[in-house]
């Protein structure tokens, strides 16, 4: 068992229990990516064509420039808070708490609908799972997934890498299966007919920004991770190459066993499975989506929940939350006050809350990659053990790339989207100026 010392505020020394590489491996794919799912309404919105184009595509100019910030920065400052800590260390106390406060109110908005989503697929076996029993069901998941965070990150490991081999193995079967009756061009047609172009592109980018986010995430349990400057990048590079297979391939092989591309919507890869493999294919795929919003939810827990430890720390939030488990050296009372709102906002799916989600993620995200000019500005001298290729012309590709696709998705957002993702960010300046001035502890870096 590997174990760290960490002290807190003048607090007694607690042994935090690291994560090895295959563990830190797996919860980084179960938090970006954990499965195929969610991106079938892609394919009727933008066609068949761009959905395919843009899963080979769009990571070189999103969560490819990212991981690579999230390299260089979690090599040069592995620190618990991770991206928060970059941003507040480049530009002050300002934004880093707006990095911080929009990370981990965007976890609001999904940890509860991961739960929701549960309950939701778990009707298919059991329909008589409605109305309290719905709740019931979400809320006794979200204190699963909290008790088993409070244990620690090798815990939350070892529960990400079951749930995903449950969920990977019946998607090897589907394209193994998919491959053998190819008959369609998968890639045909490229656009849907008859729809206004921009309608195409904007929404189509916007779920793919999505599905392709996160990758600086797990940043913020840096030190919790054995050797962080060598794990974060050779995860990282395993990692990426994984979620786009995991993405393209089954979609590829579905389209061209199937050729029904009309047809697709939110969980159709259950039926297509079923179509291509036959009803025990079906009920293993539909299996492994609910599965998938268990592995997520376990994943977004651990991250997000550093998020208000380090800030407390920081003196943003009231101290309590720094307190660790005597036992394990979790942050458990952030653990528990973080999932109990998850716990409150698992009665609805928030469907169209997520594109409001998408917002305070782009934001973050925007924050992240400029820290990393920033500190190569202001930190030249800041050990790099992992420095991002190709000299200024690749710093400024991980700047530039997510900059342009973020302007593009936010202007391709919905009326809804439009309307509250601007209220979402506004409130991240009200709360700093409620708690900013709060005693605060200098910037690591």
């Amino acid at each position: 068992m590997v174990t760290t010392t960490n002290t807190v505020a003048g607090k007694p020394a607690v042994h935090v229990r690291k994560a090895g590489l295959v563990a830190f491996v797996f919860v980084m794919y179960a938090y970006t990516t954990a499965g195929p799912f969610g991106l079938e309404d892609q394919v009727t919105t933008s066609g068949p064509g761009l959905t395919l184009l843009y899963h080979l595509i769009l990571p070189f100019f999103w969560c490819i420039p990212v991981s690579l910030v999230a390299a260089e920065l979690t090599t040069a400052v592995p620190v618990e808070g991770g991206f928060y800590r970059w941003v507040r260390a480049g530009y002050g106390d300002f934004w880093g708490f707006l990095a911080g406060w929009w990370n981990w109110s965007a976890s609001f908005v999904l940890g509860g609908a991961y739960a929701v989503l549960f309950s939701d697929y778990l009707t298919f076996y059991f329909p008589q799972i409605t109305g309290w029993k719905h709740y019931l069901v979400s809320l006794g998941l979200v204190a699963l997934i909290a008790y088993v965070n409070v244990r620690g990150i090798r815990m939350v490991g070892a529960v990400a890498m079951a749930l995903e081999l449950l969920i990977l193995l019946p998607v090897v079967a589907l394209c193994a299966v998919a491959l053998a009756k190819w008959q369609h061009n998968p890639f045909w047609p490229f656009l849907p007919p008859h729809v206004p172009l921009f309608q195409v592109f904007g929404v189509g980018l916007a779920l793919g920004l999505w599905l392709y986010s996160g990758y600086e995430q797990l940043s913020t349990v840096a030190e919790e991770v054995e050797n962080p400057q060598r794990s974060y990048p050779l995860t990282l590079a395993l990692v990426v190459p994984l979620s786009m297979a995991t993405y393209f391939l089954p979609t590829l092989l579905s389209l061209a066993a199937l050729g029904n591309w009309r047809q697709w919507h939110t969980g159709y890869f259950s039926e297509a499975a079923r179509l291509i493999g036959g009803g025990w294919l079906g009920f293993w795929m539909t299996l492994a989506a609910t599965v998938t919003n268990v592995s997520i939810l376990n994943a977004t827990v651990l991250t997000s929940t550093r998020m208000p430890f380090a800030m407390a720390e920081d003196g943003y939030l009231p101290s309590v939350l720094t307190a660790t488990h005597p036992r394990y050296g979790t942050p458990w009372i952030a653990i528990l006050a973080s999932s109990a709102v998850y716990g409150l906002l698992a009665f609805h799916t928030l469907v169209e809350l997520i594109t409001v989600y998408m917002w305070l993620r782009i934001a973050t995200t925007v924050l992240t990659v400029l820290s990393a000019w920033r500190l190569r500005r202001t930190r030249p001298d800041l050990p790099r053990p992992f420095r991002i290729p190709w000299g200024r012309a690749g710093l400024l590709y991980v700047v530039g790339a997510p900059l342009v696709m973020s302007a593009v998705a936010l202007l391709g957002s919905d009326r809804f989207a439009l309307r509250w993702g601007p209220v979402a960010l506004v409130l991240g300046p009200i709360a700093y100026r409620f708690v900013g001035k709060r005693p605060r502890a200098k910037a690591r870096s």
